[in-house]
């Protein structure tokens, strides 16, 4: 007999950061299937917690290792065609994986019991979604976009059905467009239907869900004091603009050394000689490391356009932002040496000199100042750091021996 493959809790999932197959977890079973409300938790960096969604992962697939990955990964709803074949088919998979299949006949999706779960909907037109009220029944709703046109129909549902019971999902064959469906007007929509037969979809997407989850978690920031500070001459230093405004106490985490890096202030602050500039961040020379999502690390040299950083406060709160722009230009230097005030682990980091570059210091209470420029910075002074792994291989931690200096 084939044993069942169990649908793990998505808790257990996404707090283990598990982003790759299962295959070498027991197989678990357990007595109740789990319900079609199972969902994904996803969190957006910009809305509050009492905003955040839980967001439906439903299947469309005729394949079966894309049905294992999704299940693996805790997705255990299914949709088939209502033809006897696919029953078969739902039949079959029932038999070696806790699974819970619906079946769509005409513009309804129904369950095993022939209960009607939710509503399947073609969006081809804007006369089309005329004909999707947020308060007519009581069922989900599928959206099937078939025009050119998704984002701003996308939106349009996001308003019309916001404080709305029905879960609205939208059917993607694809995780870059599911996260446009997640992401329509910062809420997004309730879920998405995946229809896709390449497992590397389940995978995208999973990598997905970890990237926004990961945020839910505060980082460790660690006092370290200046040991020393000093002018060293010209250097190749980056700024990154980024697509995101940053406010007082936020910044990016950035060293010489991915074992300790300074959360440096962005220049959001105001001064009576140039304006602020809340979506940047003078964050070093080429060289330095910065934190990146996944509990990566990349060059500084390396970032451009389009790719993501993470934004730190003071507190541990982190969120993701993307690139809009990397400028690199050559500008005077200055050293910054620490020592960790639990550990006396060194760490140090070149910044560009001057005034608008600062570090973040601790938070003391509401007096206790945001950020110290370089150019007061003196011994004895507190900052922040991230203490982390300091072996690397592109970017990802590894266990190795590794001396830096």
């Amino acid at each position: 007999m084939p044993r069942k493959v169990k649908a793990l809790p998505m808790n257990l999932i996404y707090q283990t950061g598990i982003s790759t197959p299962l295959a070498s977890f027991p197989l678990l079973r357990r007595a109740a299937r789990c319900p079609v409300s199972y969902r994904t938790i996803m969190s957006s960096s910009l809305i509050s917690d009492s905003e955040k969604q839980n967001k439906l992962v439903w299947i469309w697939t005729e394949c079966k290792e894309v049905m294992i990955a999704s299940v693996e990964r805790g997705w255990n709803t299914f949709i088939f065609p209502s033809e006897s074949r696919f029953r078969d088919l739902a039949s079959e998979w029932s038999s070696i994986a806790l699974i819970h299949p619906l079946f769509i006949e005409g513009s309804e999706i129904s369950n095993m019991q022939n209960q009607v779960v939710a509503r399947l909907f073609d969006v081809c037109s804007p006369e089309d979604l005329l004909f999707i009220q947020p308060h007519e029944q009581t069922n989900d709703l599928v959206i099937n976009f078939k025009g050119e046109w998704q984002v701003i129909p996308a939106e349009n549902l996001v308003a019309a059905f916001q404080g709305c019971k029905r879960t609205v999902l939208a059917v993607t064959t694809n995780s870059s467009e599911a996260q446009v469906f997640l992401e329509a007007l910062e809420q997004g929509l309730g879920g998405v239907v995946l229809k896709v037969d390449d497992i590397g979809e389940v995978f995208a997407l999973n990598s997905y869900f970890d990237q926004q989850n990961e945020v839910r978690n505060l980082l460790s920031l660690t006092r370290a004091t200046v040991t020393h500070v000093q002018v060293v001459g010209m250097g190749d230093r980056v700024c990154i603009d980024l697509c995101s405004l940053m406010r007082p106490g936020e910044g990016l985490l950035v060293g010489s050394f991915a074992r300790g890096l300074f959360l440096v202030h962005s220049e959001c602050l105001e001064s009576n000689y140039i304006a602020s500039r809340p979506f940047r961040v003078n964050a070093g020379p080429v060289h330095a490391y910065v934190s990146i999502p996944g509990g990566k690390t990349c060059y500084l040299s390396e970032l451009q356009a389009g790719k993501e950083v993470v934004v730190v406060d003071r507190n541990g709160k982190q969120r993701n932002a993307i690139v809009g722009r990397v400028k690199i230009e050559s500008r005077p230097l200055i050293l910054v040496e620490v020592k960790e005030n639990m550990s006396n682990e060194m760490y140090s980091i070149l910044l560009q000199n001057a005034e608008t570059v600062g570090l973040v210091c601790p938070c003391e209470d509401k007096s206790t100042k945001t950020v110290i420029p370089v150019t007061s910075l003196k011994v004895g002074d507190e900052v922040l750091v991230r203490v982390q792994g300091a072996a690397r291989h592109t970017g990802i931690e590894i266990q190795e021996f590794i001396i830096e200096r």
